[in-house]
């Protein structure tokens, strides 16, 4: 089985989706997340991930120091604060770096930032669809 580690900045929202919609389709990963200065999972992630029949909502946020004794396959970093702050994994395979919005720092209305939300979770689907597409199409 490959593992994969997902990390940005606050482990809150952009990682707990890409570990949500991974889990959800794929039973050929060990997945975790991460981030450089984690905080509780974001509610609004947790919406938008619901939405398309996910439930992160026990999920928690961790520390990517808590796996820097640990060896992955894959290593995404999902914003570039987190790819400068990441610690290095010198066990670990092949590199991923692929920046997306932060949806926390969406402004607005309730239903504006759920929009943002929902963009910001459907980019990292798409991404992530074509990740396993390349990595495991075999």
């Amino acid at each position: 089985m490959n593992s994969l580690l997902i990390i940005c900045t606050g482990n809150s929202c952009r990682s707990q989706m890409a570990h949500g919609f991974l889990n959800s389709i794929s039973k050929n990963l060990d997945v975790f997340s991460a981030g450089t200065k984690p905080e509780p999972v974001n509610k609004y992630a947790i919406k938008v991930m619901s939405q398309i029949g996910i439930d992160i909502s026990l999920y928690n946020s961790n520390n990517v120091n808590e796996y820097s004794s640990m060896s992955f396959d894959y290593i995404i970093t999902v914003c570039d604060k987190a790819k400068v702050l990441c610690p290095i994994f010198s066990n670990s395979h092949q590199f991923i770096h692929k920046s997306f919005l932060d949806p926390a720092d969406a402004k607005g209305t309730e239903d504006e930032i759920i929009l943002q939300y929902r963009e910001v979770r459907d980019q990292l689907t798409n991404f992530l669809k074509d990740f396993l597409q390349e990595k495991f199409s075999n």
